[in-house]
């Protein structure tokens, strides 16, 4: 008679590493599918870098800054005191506020869909089994067919700073700032030291901006990047370009940054903001014969599976996009390749991309530079905020909307928005680009009916404004 080999016995089908987008993507996708499915959290709750240091707190400030801004110049109020002023710690309390409301909602979602949410530090003890370590039990072994690693990224901190002193902080520490500084210094130009050198210059702190490159932002559409750095100008923000960090001194009554150029600047605390590094350092990789890259980076496939066929990893974990959107998606994608042992669904081509600047900053497809260097023949097609009645009202002037297109089959290639609410406005233009069978022109913006008056208003506006430009 033939031998019978007897199927492994997991404690689970799946199990994830890590509650945030990634990992709330994977689970719910599994147990909706039926798979018992364990997660893994090394906090005390739900939600991941994303909900408790990351996208939500710094959006939530942002958010109270720019509201009080508005206020101040809204000509309703002129007659109002003026002298009055937020503070950091008051606008830190407005952010804990939505944490907690993101925590129980996120919470519920997990207990509702009957997922079991282990806290704990995790690592591999083989490709099926997982380490749990507690501080107040001891460490538990836990098995499951396929492992997702969904563990995010922290602040790049490099050897020679000393994170530890009460004037030197990180993108997660500042949330803990107590003070309300006069001066700030911010390391690092890209997406994170942007958004803050906004919240903190709108708190009326004197800001320098210190970018390793040579302009801001560069992945933007140059106009775009442009028009953020003419804002920082007007509203009082020091750039520096093309400058490397030396050391950081800190000092009783401040800290001094010595620059590789030979500047040094002295200010109240530091913000250093200048790169990300994966969460893999605890994961016992060797365990499993995984090797992350120098920036704590894992390489996966199409389907997020790593080299170890069971094991999956997505979100910031594996680098590029490093978005919260997208990581949600990457891991329903390696949750469908779990259920079905493939999936065909990709990430979109186009992701958008919104940077929560005062104003903010989106965008979606090319830019002028990307089909300037595929010689693809484009137009341009603008609308100025000022120039609409709905940005009057609510005395949101700043920016515009500029639409990119084919100029033989006017197809949609990029559109890219500077002001109030860009992250919303962009996906309005996504919607049409999306379109299939000739249904991305320009020309739906010219022909559709618009409410009035909206910022809506900006597409037709600059669709006319492009199309006049053709010959």
């Amino acid at each position: 008679m033939a031998k019978t080999t007897k199927a492994v016995q997991y404690d689970f089908d799946a199990i994830i590493i890590g509650t945030g987008p990634g990992g709330e993507g994977a689970a719910m996708n599994l147990a909706k599918s039926g798979k018992r499915v364990a997660v893994i959290e090394r906090y005390e709750k739900v939600g991941g870098g994303c909900t408790h240091w990351g996208t939500i707190p710094s959006k939530a400030l942002r958010h109270s800054v720019s509201r009080f801004i508005e206020y101040k110049e809204n000509p309703l109020f002129q007659m109002d005191d003026q002298s009055s002023n937020l503070t950091f710690p008051q606008i830190l309390k407005h952010a804990a506020g939505v944490i907690r409301k993101q925590v129980q909602l996120r919470g519920s979602f997990y207990e509702r869909n009957r997922v079991k949410v282990i806290a704990g530090i995790a690592s591999f003890v083989d490709a099926n089994r997982l380490r749990i370590q507690t501080p107040d039990a001891p460490d538990q072994i836990i098995s499951a067919e396929h492992i997702v690693l969904a563990t995010g990224s922290r602040p790049y901190r490099p050897d020679n700073v000393d994170f530890s002193h009460p004037r030197i902080f990180d993108s997660d520490t500042i949330l803990s700032l107590q003070d309300d500084p006069r001066h700030i210094i911010i390391f690092g130009a890209g997406v994170i030291g942007c958004e803050y050198a906004s919240i903190f210059r709108g708190l009326g702190v004197r800001v320098d901006l210190v970018n390793t490159r040579d302009r801001l932002l560069a992945f933007m559409d140059t106009e775009i990047s442009d028009a953020l750095s003419y804002h920082f100008w007007n509203s009082g923000v020091t750039i520096r370009h093309g400058e490397e960090f030396d050391h950081i001194e800190g000092c009783d009554d401040g800290v001094i940054l010595h620059l590789q150029s030979g500047k040094k600047m002295k200010a109240d605390c530091i913000l250093f903001a200048n790169g990300r590094t994966g969460n893999t350092d605890l994961l016992n990789l060797s365990a499993v014969g995984l090797i992350a890259d120098r920036r704590g980076q894992l390489k996966v496939n199409e389907n997020y599976q790593t080299e170890v066929p069971n094991i999956y990893a997505v979100g910031d974990v594996i680098g590029y996009p490093s978005l919260a959107s997208a990581a949600y998606d990457q891991g329903r994608i390696a949750g469908n390749s779990i259920i079905h042992g493939h999936c065909d669904t990709r990430l979109i081509d186009d992701i958008p991309v919104g940077i929560y600047t005062i104003p903010e900053m989106s965008s979606v497809g090319k830019n002028e530079q990307e089909l300037t260097s595929a010689r693809i023949p484009y137009e341009v097609g603008r609308a100025q905020f000022k120039h609409l009645a709905r940005a009057q009202i609510a005395n949101t002037s700043v920016g515009s909307l500029k639409i990119l297109f084919h100029r033989d089959t006017k197809e949609i290639l990029g559109i890219h928005c500077f002001g109030e609410r860009a992250a919303e406005i962009v996906h309005i233009g996504q919607a049409i680009m999306m379109q299939k069978n000739g249904g991305n022109t320009i020309e739906y913006f010219v022909h559709t009916t618009f409410n009035y008056p909206t910022m809506a208003e900006a597409y037709r506006v600059a669709a006319m404004n492009g199309l006049n430009r053709l010959f």
